[in-house]
């Protein structure tokens, strides 16, 4: 009887974990099935937002403006101005794989703020073309609220600089989200 006891409790028990995962399915990365949650960026966040400024960027013609093409770029700082803690390479990396394939930039991986992103690409590295623009930035969140309804903007701020200092691009990109205390993300 002991035995059969425990042998039914394994049973439920397994098909209980095993039946957890059965909803689990592939969405498209940044498509209108993703989860939204307004008290955290979420991926379709990070692409809308590194598409519209990269879009931006590419067309204001800033980047055309070096002698020996195509530009240079580094990146410095991107600020997480939030309340959550964010890996801004989510965005980051998204703005230099698009500038990179529009044929207008190289990014270097070699300086930067703090160490190199390559340190094998800076040993190797034989000459040294100072770069044209650095690329920096904050991400800012603010939030309200009414009754059971929350809302928080998140503001995607960048500027391009060059080499004198001079700001020769500024993008914005504000996403705001709302919903109920009883939605998810709360």
């Amino acid at each position: 009887m002991k035995n059969q006891i425990i042998v039914s409790l394994v049973a439920v028990s397994a098909a209980f974990i095993t039946g957890c995962g059965t909803d689990a399915h592939y969405v498209e990365t940044g498509g209108n099935r993703n989860v939204v949650s307004v008290g955290q960026i979420n991926i379709q966040d990070y692409i809308q937002a590194a598409n519209t400024m990269t879009g931006e960027l590419l067309a204001s013609g800033a980047l055309d403006r070096v002698k020996n093409p195509p530009a240079i770029l580094a990146i410095s700082r991107i600020v997480n101005n939030t309340g959550n803690q964010i890996d801004t390479d989510l965005l980051v990396k998204k703005i230099r794989v698009a500038l990179l394939q529009s044929g207008k930039v190289l990014t270097t991986t070699t300086f930067g703020l703090g160490n190199a992103e390559d340190p094998l690409a800076k040993q190797m590295q034989q000459t040294t073309r100072p770069a044209d623009f650095s690329l920096s930035g904050k991400i800012i969140q603010l939030n309200a609220g009414a009754g059971d309804t929350r809302q928080a903007t998140y503001s995607f701020q960048l500027s391009l600089t060059d080499t004198q200092g001079l700001a020769v691009w500024e993008g914005e990109k504000e996403i705001t989200k709302q919903g109920t205390r009883g939605g998810i993300g709360f």
